[in-house]
């Protein structure tokens, strides 16, 4: 059961990345950093809005509108820290060693 829980403790803290690295990605392209023309900035583009546009709509549909600034990777962050440390502190624990 440890096993299970430390393979899910691994996806929170690659997800956590992703989102990250979408943010960041995100200013490159409004700031004009980075060319979405550039086909290997748009396929890296794709592939983090794929992955992270599924979760973070709805969040977004339950917030307030608050113009240019989009709060929902902060709010998704602290809800994975949050189960991240539910599971630490209070599931893996109870979990017994065989």
């Amino acid at each position: 059961m440890r096993a299970i829980l430390d393979v899910i403790l691994l996806v929170l803290n690659l997800y956590t990345w992703v989102i990250v690295a979408s943010a960041v990605l995100s200013w490159l392209l409004a700031f004009n950093v980075v060319n979405y023309g550039n086909g290997l900035v748009r396929s890296i583009w794709t592939t983090l809005q794929a992955l992270t546009e599924p979760v973070l709509r709805p969040i977004r549909e339950r917030l307030p509108r608050m113009g240019a600034l989009d709060i929902s990777p902060i709010i998704l962050l602290l809800g994975i820290f949050f189960l991240e440390r539910v599971i630490l502190y209070y599931v893996y624990p109870s979990v017994g060693r065989f």
